[in-house]
């Protein structure tokens, strides 16, 4: 039996392989996003059950949107869609359990008997460094650059913000109102809103390592997060607020006729959150930087 040219791993233990390394990509969007930063071409981006005909620009990263082909997202992601430019390779992610998020399962399990597919998992179950890994091998694999920049600037940034978080602990020694807690939430509407447990989000865990004090929301259902009035939330203590830009979460100029959230507003450094950032070394120094400067401009308030 002839050995296969190229070959990939996936996080589902399951094998690809090809005769000749892909060359032609379609990829779901944050995951296109992360190979490209890693200097892998895309032809094609597709989105998930909460995207629209249009891609979500959040999750798009550094993609040039107006050279890639999107195919959608939800229902219109048909295999016949997904096959448009006859790729040589799907790269999708998965949430745990081995499942293809964004596409249907019956989609997912046809699309693998026309094309090579590769799952990286990105769930609770794995660490941002583990996730950041695992793309930089496939974007290796189907060779894509090393980008020792990205690392260099990566290295930066966490090294910054563990400086800036140790100086919020030595202040808060002194003084317990000192040291800045964060909350991470995404708004869902004038009357409610999902705040995100911070033990289920890889980035979140990530910040907590380097220091940063998340804010938990209370004991509750929902694995990934707590949904809760805005009254509930305003009374969380929080100087900075990780509030989520994707589209499928109510724009901050929304809410803003609301008392609770002018409430969290006012007395809180706001900043916009991906949940989906592109997995890239580059990405993840650009989201450590913009935390380490609300940290410290929090201290020197």
């Amino acid at each position: 039996m002839e050995k296969p040219v190229w070959q990939f791993s996936d996080d589902r233990g399951q094998r690809a392989t090809a005769g000749r390394t892909p060359a032609r990509v379609t990829a779901y969007i944050q995951a296109a996003a992360t190979l490209w930063d890693n200097g892998v071409g895309v032809q094609a981006a597709f989105g998930s059950f909460h995207d629209g005909a249009e891609p979500d620009r959040a999750k798009a990263g550094g993609l040039p949107l107006d050279s890639i082909r999107y195919l959608g997202a939800g229902d219109a992601l048909d295999l016949d869609t997904l096959l448009q430019g006859r790729p040589d390779l799907v790269v999708a992610v998965s949430y745990g359990g081995g499942q293809v998020y964004g596409l249907a399962p019956e989609t997912a399990k046809h699309l693998e008997e026309h094309v090579p597919v590769v799952v990286i998992d990105v769930g609770h179950s794995r660490d941002l460094a583990g996730i950041r890994d695992r793309f930089t091998e496939l974007a290796r694999s189907l060779g894509g650059d090393h980008h020792e920049e990205g690392a260099r600037l990566l290295d930066a940034a966490r090294r910054r913000l563990r400086t800036v978080t140790a100086a919020t602990r030595a202040s808060a020694s002194a003084d317990t109102t000192g040291r800045p807690r964060v909350l991470a939430l995404s708004p869902a509407g004038t009357d409610q809103v999902h705040v995100a447990r911070p033990g289920a989000w890889p980035e979140l865990r990530a910040l907590a390592e380097h220091g940063v004090h998340l804010v938990e929301p209370p004991a509750g259902t929902g694995a990934s997060w707590a949904t809760l009035t805005w009254a509930e939330a305003a009374a969380l203590p929080a100087e900075i607020i990780l509030s989520d830009i994707r589209v499928n979460a109510t724009p901050i100029e929304e809410l803003r006729a609301d008392a609770h959230w002018r409430s969290i507003e006012d007395r809180s450094q706001v900043l916009p959150w991906n949940p989906e950032t592109p997995c890239s070394a580059r990405a993840h120094a650009r989201f450590f930087a913009l935390v380490a400067d609300a940290v410290a401009a929090t201290v020197v308030r």
